[in-house]
């Protein structure tokens, strides 16, 4: 899928990882919309990058579909979709003698998993009804997981299960829409310098760049870009999930 002159859809992108995708995309020529629930910010990069904003709560079914509709009279049909939007969070399983909050837990899922579907599903329909261009393809969707899915540490029991969700659906949506010439991939990404770790004191930030076996740093916001950019673009990439972390393997706690 060629990105230039391409409407592109990128959840989360008022921040971190998202943020990087929509300005390497626009930079590519894509004509980006920010789906965020962080309205300043949104806006700003939105217009930094001659994108627009739409003011979006993932798990939200009517908040989506009025998102694409907004996209679609700025930029015309979508053409790909990046899911980047998500939540951190972390809790032990047992805290002080008391169980992890049931709410916690369904809301981290909520907005990490089934926010992630709700936006491919209503982003599929508005594909598969596409015209497909060159290479057969109507459309790509990649998805943001991360490397918790495979070794969740201690206190991650929500996080790790919404996007091992992610990673588990991958193949199968896959499957789903390959009839319709829409790609599924998702991108599983290690330690990376995004407003979540540079939150962190330095020391922290140290350590933890330190046990990437190489290179021993934390990933750049600009190299996770750049592979959402070699996916929309590599039209054999399909049902797949890619470890982004240096060969990084997280250790218990």
């Amino acid at each position: 899928m060629d990105t230039t002159d391409c409407a592109v859809v990128v959840t989360g992108g008022a921040s971190g990882l998202g943020e990087a995708t929509a300005r390497k995309l626009a930079d590519q020529g894509a004509r980006v919309t920010i789906f965020d629930r962080n309205r300043d910010r949104g806006q700003a990069i939105a217009g930094e990058i001659g994108g627009i904003f739409s003011l979006v709560d993932i798990s939200d079914e009517e908040s989506v579909q009025q998102g694409f509709a907004a996209a679609a009279e700025a930029h015309g049909a979508l053409r790909i979709l990046v899911n980047c939007a998500a939540i951190a969070y972390g809790h032990p399983t047992i805290r002080k003698g008391k169980p992890h909050p049931m709410a916690d837990f369904d809301r981290v899922i909520k907005i990490n998993l089934s926010g992630t579907f709700n936006c491919i599903r209503q982003a599929a329909v508005r594909m598969a009804a596409l015209k497909p261009v060159a290479s057969g393809e109507r459309g790509v969707i990649v998805n943001t997981a991360s490397i918790v899915a495979y070794e969740g540490q201690a206190g991650q029991a929500a996080y790790s299960a919404s996007k091992g969700g992610i990673v588990a659906m991958t193949l199968p949506i896959a499957r789903d829409l390959a009839g319709n010439g829409i790609r599924v991939v998702t991108v599983a990404p290690g330690l990376f310098s995004t407003p979540m770790m540079t939150g962190l004191p330095q020391e922290m930030q140290d350590a933890f760049a330190a046990s990437v076996p190489f290179p021993p740093r934390l990933g750049f916001p600009s190299e996770f870009a750049g592979l959402v950019q070699h996916i929309c673009e590599n039209s054999y990439l399909n049902g797949e999930i890619i470890r982004l972390d240096g060969a990084n393997r997280l250790a218990h706690n």
